[in-house]
């Protein structure tokens, strides 16, 4: 487990678990591209921290939504899956084909983008059917490459699904996501690092519960937040593609 992490890696790594699992159960999205772009600081390798952040997103969807099914909108996450996933299965084959430092720069690139836009107030907004079938194309592209399409997707279910089944309805599609994802890795024999993801859970967990605590917080002052995080990130972003 770990391979050839130092004790600070390892560390660092607990931490970032912990962000993830923040994000993800406080926002109900965003934990991979808010965590990947720290992670490739320790480890530039793609498929060492996707399968690892899948097996703790199918972890985690599956706790919070044992007794919410009863509040997910299944007839609007049954109509996006139409458009959402022929491009995230172009996606996953993308991840699996394309060299290891492309990969990289899209992730840096994409999450530049979310950073600016939150660093600036800029909303991604869809009002229109067509806009809402190109963002959940593009949305499902990304999130099959790199599980960073959230914020693409988000900006659609946020038209057509009520405030209060919006983050139910989400995990429903990570999870649906993620396990096209996780099937298509074990098909293909990729290395899924199952017992380092299984060790990091208890770490990912505290930072799980603080998101589910501070889930109404984080939304009353949810341009604060972005904004704060996007201007962390635009200055991560800048680090990891001026080292590539």
């Amino acid at each position: 487990m770990f391979e050839h992490f130092t004790l600070i890696e390892i560390v660092l790594t607990g931490l970032l678990f912990v962000w993830t699992g923040f994000v993800r159960s406080g926002l109900g999205f965003g934990g991979a591209a808010l965590g990947l772009p720290l992670m490739f600081l320790i480890d530039d390798r793609a498929l060492y921290w996707l399968p690892m952040i899948g097996v703790h997103l199918l972890f985690f969807t599956s706790l919070t939504l044992r007794t919410r099914l009863n509040d997910v909108n299944w007839i609007y996450l049954g109509k996006s899956l139409i458009y959402l996933f022929p491009p995230l299965m172009i996606g996953v084959f993308g991840l699996l084909t394309l060299p290891n430092k492309w990969l990289i720069t899209f992730v840096y690139l994409i999450t530049f983008i979310y950073a600016i836009t939150w660093l600036m107030n800029w909303a991604i907004q869809s009002n229109n059917s067509w806009l809402d079938r190109f963002l959940l194309i593009t949305g499902g592209y990304v999130a099959g490459t790199s599980l960073t399409g959230a914020p693409l997707i988000v900006a659609v279910f946020m038209r057509h699904v009520d405030s209060a089944q919006l983050r139910n309805t989400l995990f429903v599609l990570w999870f649906i996501i993620v396990s096209i994802k996780m099937t298509t890795f074990i098909a293909l024999g990729v290395e899924l690092h199952f017992y380092t993801a299984l060790t990091l859970i208890p770490v990912a967990a505290i930072g799980h519960y603080l998101g589910l605590k501070t889930h109404d917080k984080i939304l009353q002052n949810d341009r604060l937040f972005k904004r704060v995080i996007g201007g962390i990130l635009v200055f991560i972003s800048l680090i990891g593609l001026y080292q590539i």
